[in-house]
């Protein structure tokens, strides 16, 4: 595999639909081994995760990461909170923006990175109302429409 490029095993779409993603970061995740195995095989789902503070530190809550059918007696829990491995001083900033100015950590998209590590991107981000939504999808709509004016003309 070329170095730079990421194997997306996840992805949560309606994560930028339904909140601002005012930051992005990248965090690891502390697995077990049939976990990493399930997720090489690309079947993982983080459309209902969240990240959450549990004794100071930051867990992935509510991921879907399905059984390893090979794995017999020594399998994980599918749906067990995964502590996420971001420095301390890092860690902090983000509880601190979560507990003070109601921030969600939304997870974004769970991949592999070049050296084959499961990463996190997570997004710092505010939920947005309906009006928001509408307005989102009204741009949207403007912006395919004036580009698909640009290719008739010229």
């Amino acid at each position: 595999m070329p170095v730079g490029v990421e194997r997306p095993v996840a992805q949560n779409r309606k994560a930028r639909h339904n909140y601002f993603i005012e930051e992005s970061l990248e965090a690891g995740l502390m697995l077990m081994g049939t976990e990493v195995k399930s997720l090489r095989r690309g079947r993982a789902s983080i459309v209902e995760a969240y990240a959450a503070e549990q004794n100071g530190e930051l867990y992935l809550l509510n991921a879907q990461i399905p059984i390893y059918e090979a794995a017999n007696r020594f399998n994980h829990e599918p749906k067990r909170p995964r502590k996420l491995l971001l420095h301390r001083r890092e860690t902090d900033r983000l509880i601190g923006l979560v507990r003070r100015q109601g921030y969600t950590l939304v997870p974004l998209k769970l991949y592999f990175n070049a050296r084959g590590i499961a990463k996190l991107e997570l997004g710092l981000g505010r939920g947005k109302q309906k009006i928001d939504k509408r307005e989102t999808e009204k741009k949207r709509d403007w912006q395919r429409q004036k580009a698909r004016l640009m290719r008739e003309k010229g």
